[in-house]
């Protein structure tokens, strides 16, 4: 990063606080197993009252314990891992097909831009939810990948329009045809001078695309179309607690409370980039 952008982030109080909440949150997802008190799927002969109703937290229960008596904090930092696993996954995924379809249909135009903005519109059109019901159905039990697969393979579209403008402004810049005229190949001129000037706003967009990747996958596991029990994320657990809102209402506001938390700093970091890498400054 240019040291004057990286000097305007540093600048950037939302920035800062958003970085703060991402690299604990990351953090807690890579050494969760390490950090957490029991086995997220162990149930505990003793881990619900004489009602069936669960603990509330204790020494041994620090967040207390969930409906089947499995210790609350363990599954919320296994939960983190896997939440933010698909969510990172799918983000790869969509940065990279937006920046490979953008780059080659602003740099080379024709058919192959033609064909991929239509496709593009196509993809922005399907109701995401009702895709991932749909997928549902034929796969019964989705795994980690296929849900990646299916949030990148529809969130590219916007990434991939920003970069396609982004490449034909830099295509028709002075030291490109320059390169140009020194007979570097096509290849080369898009690899060390269109790239290059295309990754800021890809970055930005990348990690504002974080945030919406945690929210889609915690929409589709609160209907019960993610990844399927007894593997715990944050929103599994939200929708396992919604039943025991009144008598334990912290089963429902812990782990809402972490998406919450997580999207919002993923989101003001995307916001900070985007300051800090503005050309007008």
């Amino acid at each position: 990063m240019d040291p004057r952008a990286l000097g305007r982030f540093r600048r950037n109080g939302g920035a800062l606080v958003g970085s703060v909440l991402v690299v604990a949150v990351t953090l807690l997802a890579i050494f969760g197993p390490l950090l957490a008190p029991y086995d997220p799927d162990h149930q505990f002969a003793d881990g619900l009252r004489d009602d069936g109703t669960p603990l509330g937290p204790s020494a041994m229960h620090w967040l207390g314990t969930d409906a089947l008596g499995r210790d609350e904090l363990s599954r919320l930092l296994y939960g983190g891992r896997i939440s933010l696993a698909v969510a990172l996954s799918a983000t790869l995924l969509a940065v990279f097909l937006g920046l490979v379809i953008g780059v080659v249909s602003g740099y080379r135009r024709g058919a192959f831009d033609a064909v991929s903005m239509q496709a593009a519109d196509v993809f922005q059109s399907v109701p995401f939810l009702l895709l991932a019901i749909a997928v549902n159905k034929v796969i019964d039990r989705p795994e980690l990948w296929s849900l990646a697969l299916l949030l990148g393979g529809l969130s590219w579209t916007s990434l991939a329009r920003v970069t396609r403008t982004k490449t034909r402004q830099v295509r028709e810049l002075d030291f490109v045809h320059a390169a140009r005229a020194l007979g570097m190949s096509e290849a080369r001129i898009v690899v060390w001078h269109v790239l290059p000037n295309v990754l800021g706003p890809a970055i930005v967009l990348g990690t504002s695309l974080v945030a919406q990747m945690i929210l889609w996958e915690s929409a589709m596991s609160y209907l019960g179309v993610g990844v399927q029990p007894p593997t715990s994320t944050w929103a599994s657990m939200l929708r396992d607690g919604q039943d025991l809102m009144s008598l334990a209402p912290r089963l429902v506001l812990v782990p809402g409370l972490v998406i919450a938390l997580t999207s919002f700093g993923f989101n003001l970091v995307g916001e900070g980039l985007r300051d800090a890498l503005d050309p007008k400054d």
